[in-house]
């Protein structure tokens, strides 16, 4: 298994919280992750079908088989289990005793939220960051990385991207958008899907969006929430404050994971994506979701912005810090130049006085401060995770 970050927080919170609950997208490692980390305890998975028979039929019965307490995974499939939880919680608040996985759009956090409120930690894990993959050394491209992609699978068993995402697209999200929202046409939501996939990085129009796949504009609004809710796309909305400007309103939607969006655009090559015009779009989103990784594996929410303005200022991501607000333009080129500069600095104006020195992150080997602008290889994405 390859060492998790959010393994820490997750230790750190069972010795607070009775209950202990871990979300994320399907295949990203949550069932392993949970079984490493707290491998005293008896682990049920609640998708075998005699076990959730039995605890339907007997939920005390079921439950009393567990004293000090369990690993439930896909905790969704039983929503009673939140309420007998709390009753047994209630009882003995000892710290750590259940762990629950399960997944965000079959209702887990609406279960917890109504039985469970203070009594249990959320935790969300995505798939591997640059750090738990190690792929920050010189023999890895970041081509290469962005076309594999970053779930577990893709890495730990060696399965080829072009292999892996056919059939995680055609068994997860397709099912569980079946499940869901009781789609009939898969035809058209693959379409959807792609379309959202050429839509990375830019601002969100869902009248055109839904315009292009042929479906009504409702539909693409509850299509896309199930796509959020499932950890595929983010929607990263605009900086709240407007510091007396006029702002744009709409959010920014990004893949989560660059190997999906490059299979759903038919990128199959490191040469293909080198020359692809989406491929700043994609480096872009690259680097949205490992700030939302770094930031999920310490429990924290995500708190991500974007800034642009009608005056042309803008920043690719934004964000509060110590009562400051920290800018960070984003480039995908592997040479540094004026223009790059001249962005970062702009970026920094933003906010004024409240503005901390932007940050550059770019898709070179480059480290350094210049003219007011810290420069950041991606390769050393990680320092800024750690201060």
């Amino acid at each position: 298994m390859l060492p998790r970050t959010l393994g820490t927080t997750l230790r750190r919170l069972a010795g607070v919280f009775p209950v202990v609950a871990i979300t994320g997208p399907r295949q990203s490692g949550k069932t392993t992750l949970a079984r490493a980390e707290f491998a005293g305890k008896p682990y049920v998975s609640l998708e075998n079908p005699a076990e959730l028979a039995f605890a339907r039929e007997d939920p005390k019965g079921f439950l009393a088989r567990f004293p000090d307490g369990a690993i439930f995974d896909e905790a969704q499939r039983w929503p009673e289990l939140f309420s007998w939880l709390q009753g047994l919680v209630d009882e003995d608040r000892r710290p750590g005793r259940f762990v629950l996985t399960g997944s965000q759009q079959f209702g887990l956090l609406a279960g917890i939220t109504q039985s469970l409120a203070g009594r249990v930690a959320v935790t969300q894990l995505l798939p591997l960051s640059l750090a738990e993959l190690g792929a920050g050394g010189a023999g890895v491209t970041l081509d290469r990385l962005m076309l594999t992609g970053s779930y577990p699978a893709l890495h730990a068993q060696g399965i080829a991207a072009g292999d892996w995402y056919p059939s995680y697209v055609a068994t997860y999200v397709e099912r569980d958008v079946r499940q869901v929202m009781n789609v009939q046409d898969l035809t058209t939501f693959q379409r959807f899907l792609r379309l959202c996939a050429a839509r990375n990085g830019q601002l969100l129009n869902l009248t055109a969006l839904a315009g292009e796949a042929g479906i009504s504009q409702g539909s693409a609004r509850d299509w896309l929430a199930v796509l959020e809710s499932s950890y595929l796309v983010h929607r990263l909305p605009p900086y709240h404050r407007n510091f007396g400007k006029r702002l744009v309103k709409t959010p920014k939607l990004y893949f989560l994971d660059s190997g999906l969006a490059c299979w759903l655009l038919g990128i199959t090559s490191e040469s293909m994506l080198a020359l692809h015009p989406l491929r700043g779009a994609l480096f872009e989103g690259w680097v949205v979701g490992e700030f939302i990784k770094a930031r999920f594996n310490a429990g924290r929410s995500a708190d991500l912005y974007f800034w642009r303005d009608s005056n042309g200022l803008e920043a690719d991501l934004l964000f509060e810090t110590e009562g400051r607000v920290q800018p960070v333009e984003i480039k995908s080129g592997q040479t540094v130049t004026q223009d790059y500069i001249r962005a970062g600095q702009k970026a920094g104006r933003i906010a004024g006085e409240e503005a901390l020195t932007p940050w550059l992150v770019h898709g070179g080997t480059d480290g350094y401060e210049r003219s007011g602008v810290r420069v950041v290889s991606w390769r050393d994405l990680g320092v800024l995770f750690i201060q």
